[in-house]
């Protein structure tokens, strides 16, 4: 039964923010620490320490797939709480990990149960929002979420300059424990006991299924999953793209921050447009926005005897990422909506079929990086021209 009443937009959103920004903090504040963690545990490639990166989404994606179904038989918050579990016993092993393979488990375990908090509070919002308000509320959660990946880097930094790159673990420890506490005392659970569902096998195929026939839910998680890779392809190469081809050295959180900023601000401003203009519209006038520029911007690094200079790179990145600002949250909105009687399997099969394809042409776009930004922006324009055909499938046809 539930006895609490919700809270309020404000303390809301700034609670599910913190929750879910256990992920960019997760990924971004060790960035300007890859190459000393690649130093200090062992490792031969220059490429390898952007696992680190793939190894938390790789654990984000397989958690993704229980966590929804879970959360529907039991209720929203037990699930949280377990992965908040997995996250702190996995940010523990990093902070202590002897060796790389060690890391790696660490940063799968913190992957694995961050995924909990990341996928069932897109079904607790969709419990208390549908349509046009839940993008609202979910871009609001973008804008909130967006200001972590601004300053972390800048934090990580921080503390690399009076502290051992394991520090960076220990804040990540105190600020799940923090957000551990809050959830448990301020948020009501918003799945009441005569709306669950018995956990079952059978249940658990005929939801999988359910979304599967739905195209809207499959094309547009497939569409966000394209996209989306191009972006988990800059986290990986960002710090040798920053720190190594342009030689920004410590002002690498600084352009990371400010890039990190151009999609909390379209967030932002797409909470307030689209109520007016619909998610559909702001979403393919972003995507073919995103693609013309990422065109125009793969044939000049390509073609340019030095490459793209880095004013131009900046420019490009901070008009792409305001694209992608827009995307995000519309995407995840259009591909719940017909799935409210279904959330939680819905936000599984739509989180983790949206989380291996981006990490697949993530981990592909940040491994080929050659000293030259050609495959990261070479691989936005393909990957935005292949999610543009996607919607244009999706929306032209019948489930």
């Amino acid at each position: 039964m539930i006895k609490s009443k919700a809270l309020r937009l404000g303390e809301f959103v700034s609670l599910m923010a913190l929750m879910t920004s256990l992920v960019a903090l997760s990924i971004d504040a060790m960035l300007p620490a890859l190459a000393d963690i690649g130093r200090d545990l062992g490792t031969s490639d220059p490429n390898q320490p952007q696992l680190v990166v793939t190894m938390l989404f790789l654990g984000l994606a397989l958690g993704q797939f229980v966590y929804g179904p879970v959360s529907d038989s039991t209720g929203r918050k037990n699930p949280i709480y377990v992965g908040l579990a997995i996250y702190l016993v996995g940010a523990l092993l990093c902070v202590f990990s002897a060796d790389f393979a060690t890391m790696l488990t660490g940063r799968f375990l913190q992957g694995l149960g961050v995924a909990g908090p990341r996928i069932v509070i897109v079904a607790l919002v969709r419990d208390q929002y549908e349509g046009r308000a839940m993008a609202r509320i979910m871009s609001l959660i973008m804008a909130v979420f967006i200001i972590v990946p601004a300053l972390a880097p800048a934090l990580g930094q921080g503390i690399l300059t009076f502290a051992h790159w394991r520090a960076i673990f220990g804040l990540l420890l105190a600020l799940s424990l923090i957000g551990l506490l809050w959830f448990a005392l301020r948020q009501p659970e918003t799945l009441p006991k005569e709306k669950r569902r018995q956990f079952t096998a059978r249940r658990l195929a005929t939801g999988l299924f359910e979304t599967l026939r739905t195209r809207t839910a499959v094309g547009y998680a497939v569409a966000a999953g394209t996209i989306f890779g191009g972006f988990i392809g800059y986290l990986t190469s960002a710090p040798q793209i920053f720190q190594q081809l342009y030689a920004k050295g410590a002002l690498f959180p600084l352009f990371f921050g400010l890039l990190s900023l151009a999609i909390g601000a379209a967030a932002l401003l797409n909470a307030r447009l689209v109520m007016r203009f619909g998610m559909h519209l702001l979403s393919r006038r972003a995507l073919q926005a995103q693609c013309i520029l990422s065109v125009l911007f793969a044939v000049a690094a390509w073609t340019l005897p030095d490459g793209l200079p880095f004013w131009a790179f900046m420019l490009w990145a901070g008009l792409a990422f305001f694209c992608q600002g827009l995307l995000f949250g519309n995407f995840n909105a259009i591909a719940m909506e017909p799935l409210g009687h279904i959330a939680g399997i819905g936000a599984a099969m739509v989180g983790s079929l949206t989380s291996f394809i981006s990490l697949a042409l993530g981990t592909a776009i940040g491994q080929s990086y050659d000293g030259t930004v050609v495959p990261l922006v070479g691989g936005f324009a393909v990957l935005g021209l292949l999610s543009l055909t996607t919607i244009w499938w999706t929306d032209h046809g019948k489930d």
